[in-house]
């Protein structure tokens, strides 16, 4: 199975990019809505937590892991990589690929949360791929809220989002990365505010491409993935809300299952 992970519901935008362009991998979902966001939170802590729930799914059969969030992306990567012994993906390197590849006067916009904006991560891996781009990044803390309370049609929403994208309109950008895998529920407000010359960059479009490409590439591991069409999901904690919005993303009713880790 392939398993993804990440703080809440953000990380189902992953699953939808999965299917669409690896139809019928059988799928294997964790999202820690009780300890949402992780943006707030210490490196240390979002380590623990990433790790933690890698080897949750690791024990229900995964034998490749997406890191959905940007944030555990951004501190626990190498963590993972160096503790488990299967194909670890994470969300920020293949969506910086895709931006360089994309920008054409290399003016590239970041939003994202504090922690992987602090963490200056889009900025290395973009200046080392092409050390002409020039990159702007924004914190945007409370998209990820707005999205997990299911606020897709407020006006408060469009108002919070055009704020924050205003200083990368100053920029004259001409590419922007949704540095957070919660921000593609809201890309058609995104869209707006930010104008429409400006190509947005999905992460988990991005990273289902990467994982795509490396199963080409590589049969022996993908004849260990099984392919039944079956998909299961796991939450640290169980909403309404939660139910309600992840059939908008899924445009599909999905059975949660409740576990502690």
């Amino acid at each position: 199975m392939i398993g993804i992970f990440d703080s809440g519901i953000g990380g189902l935008t992953v699953v939808k990019a999965l299917t669409e362009q690896l139809p019928g991998y059988d799928i294997l979902y964790f999202g820690d809505t009780a300890r949402t966001p992780y943006g707030t939170k210490s490196p240390e802590t979002v380590t623990r937590y990433a790790l933690r729930n890698a080897e949750f799914l690791l024990r229900k059969g995964a034998k490749l892991i997406i890191v959905a969030c940007n944030t555990a992306s951004s501190v626990a990567t190498d963590q993972l990589t160096e503790k488990f012994d299967v194909p670890v993906f994470e969300v920020i390197t293949p969506a910086a690929e895709l931006s360089v590849k994309t920008s054409e006067k290399l003016r590239v916009g970041v939003i994202g949360t504090r922690a992987t904006v602090n963490s200056g991560i889009y900025e290395k891996k973009i200046r080392a791929m092409n050390a002409d781009a020039k990159v702007w990044s924004v914190p945007c803390p409370l998209i990820v809220s707005l999205v997990e309370e299911g606020w897709l049609r407020k006006p408060e929403t469009r108002m919070i989002i055009k704020k924050y994208l205003h200083p990368l309109k100053v920029r004259q950008i001409d590419t922007l990365i949704l540095g957070c895998t919660h921000y593609p529920v809201v890309k058609d407000i995104i869209q707006r505010k930010i104008g429409k010359r400006v190509k947005l960059i999905d992460s988990s479009v991005a990273v289902a491409g990467k994982v795509k490409g490396f199963l080409e590439e590589n049969p022996g591991k993908e004849a260990l993935l099984s392919q039944t069409g079956k998909s299961l999901f796991f939450v640290s904690d169980i909403t309404a809300q939660f139910e309600h919005t992840s059939k908008n993303i899924l445009r599909k009713k999905i059975r949660l299952e409740h576990v502690r880790i």
